[in-house]
């Protein structure tokens, strides 16, 4: 089981208590550090049955000021999201065959 996780985000550390106290194992993927490709993002997307476009996070100001209003095929929302990482909703946990955005923390259960 991974966890895509932002240390700086609130709801990213709620979704990594959240998975910490149910005991199980996972890695951490600090993806803002290391990265993430749009191939590895639209694999996981893919997991979760959702388009690209809903994990956007439309509230950044930088998807505001150059993002809001374009229309996008999910390929290139997958190039945008890979380039612009803190775009990217979060957290996101997979859990082999199947993913979910972990907030609220208890929609994680879905996967478990």
């Amino acid at each position: 089981m991974k966890i895509y996780h932002n240390p700086r985000c609130a709801k990213s550390r709620a979704g990594l208590k959240y998975l910490e106290e149910s005991g199980r194992e996972f890695e951490i993927v600090k993806y803002l550090e290391e990265g993430i490709s749009a191939k590895e993002l639209g694999d996981i997307i893919a997991l979760t049955g959702k388009k690209p476009f809903d994990f956007v996070r439309t509230q950044e100001q930088d998807y505001k000021d150059e993002f809001k209003g374009k229309v996008l095929s999910d390929s290139e929302w997958l190039k945008v999201l890979a380039e612009n990482p803190k775009l990217l909703q979060r957290p996101i946990v997979v859990n082999g065959d199947k993913a979910v955005l972990g907030n609220p923390p208890g929609s994680i259960d879905s996967i478990l």
